[in-house]
C-alpha cells in the first residue's frame, strides 16, 4: 500500500498496519456477492458488442455507431436458442441462457450517453442491418477467455459484422468494485514459480520501493508493495510510472484469488485488465 508524505517510515509499523488492512481486504472479498459469479460464473470483462475490425472499418461507419444510427433492413428471428455450454481452459463448464436476435439487436443499437455530434451529418450515415446469423468469438472474463455464442449483424458497406454477445445478461455477474475512493496500486501479476508471484504496481517517480508482501489465508492472497515517499525529495513531477517486484508465498498459490491490498479488487494473471477501470462501467449495461 502507498505511503503518503509525512507518514511513519518506520518497516515495522508498515507492515502491522499492512495485516491488518489484508485480513479486512480478505474478509471483505469472502463476504462479497461479487465473489462466487467471479470464480464458477459469467463476468464479461469488456463491451458485449464487438464490432468489426477498426482496421478494415470505414470511417463513416465508425463514426455512425458512435451516434447509434441505424436501420433495420431484415426480419429478426423470434425464437429464442436453446442454453449454450461454456468451456474455459483449465477444463470447467458452465450452462448459460441465450437471447433472441431482437434483443441482441436492441442492445446493439441501445442510444448512447452522449454522441459525437447529431446525424445524419458529414461523414455519417445510417448502418443498414441486411442479414443477422448465429456465430461464436472468443471473448474476455473473470475466469480468462471463453468462446461465447454471438448474434452476427450483417451491415452493408461494412467489411467483417456486428457482434453481441447472445448470452443473457441477467445470468452474467458484474465487476467486483474498488473500496471507494481508493487507488488499484498493483495492475496484475505473473507466476515465476508455484510460490512466486511477480506482480506490476503502480508508484509515485519519487516514491521509494521498499518491497512486497502478501498476507495468506486459505482462500486468497492479498498483495501489496510497500512504497513511501521520497522524503529527501524537494521537487517531485507527481507522475506516475509501473514497475515490477516479486513475492514469495508461504504455500504454492494454486487456485486462490490474488486481490490487491489497496483497492481490494481480484487481479488478473497477465492481463490488461484492471478493474479500477470498472468503477462506473458494467459491461451487462453496455
Amino acid at each position: 500500500m502507498g505511503m503518503t508524505c509525512g507518514a511513519d517510515a518506520r518497516r515495522p509499523v508498515a507492515d502491522e498496519a499492512f495485516t491488518t488492512l489484508a485480513r479486512e481486504v480478505a474478509d471483505r472479498w469472502q463476504r462479497s456477492p461479487e465473489r462466487r459469479p467471479w470464480l464458477e460464473g459469467f463476468v464479461p470483462l469488456k463491451n458485449l458488442t464487438m464490432p468489426p475490425k477498426s482496421r478494415t472499418t470505414p470511417r463513416w461507419a465508425s463514426r455512425s455507431e458512435l451516434n447509434s444510427v441505424w436501420k433495420l433492413e431484415t426480419d429478426l428471428p423470434d425464437e429464442t436458442p436453446a442454453p449454450a455450454e461454456l468451456h474455459w481452459a483449465d477444463g470447467s463448464t458452465l450452462n448459460v441462457p441465450l437471447v433472441t436476435a431482437k434483443a441482441a439487436y436492441a442492445g446493439l443499437t441501445r442510444p448512447r450517453s452522449f454522441v459525437d455530434e447529431e446525424c445524419p451529418a458529414k461523414g455519417c450515415r445510417p448502418l443498414r442491418v441486411t442479414a443477422v446469423s448465429r456465430g461464436t468469438a472468443a471473448f474476455p472474463t473473470s475466469r480468462g477467455d471463453v468462446r461465447v455464442p454471438t448474434w452476427d449483424f450483417t451491415v452493408h458497406g461494412v467489411p467483417g459484422r456486428f457482434r453481441r454477445v447472445a448470452v443473457d445478461p441477467a445470468a452474467m455477474g458484474g465487476p467486483p468494485r474498488p473500496v471507494a475512493d481508493s487507488v488499484q496500486e498493483i495492475r496484475t501479476y505473473d507466476q515465476k514459480g508455484p510460490a512466486e508471484l511477480r506482480l506490476r504496481y503502480l508508484h509515485g517517480t519519487c516514491d521509494t520501493t521498499y518491497g512486497a508482501r502478501a498476507h495468506e489465508t486459505a482462500e486468497a492472497v492479498v498483495v501489496d508493495v510497500d512504497v513511501r515517499w521520497d522524503e529527501g525529495v524537494t521537487f517531485c513531477n507527481l507522475m506516475g510510472k509501473t514497475d515490477h517486484i516479486s513475492v514469495t508465498l508461504r504455500e504454492p498459490l494454486g487456485r486462490r484469488v490474488v486481490l490487491d491490498s489497496s483497492s481490494g479488487v481480484p487481479l488478473l494473471p497477465d492481463s490488461a485488465v484492471e478493474l479500477s477501470d470498472f468503477r462506473g462501467y458494467d459491461p451487462r449495461q453496455s
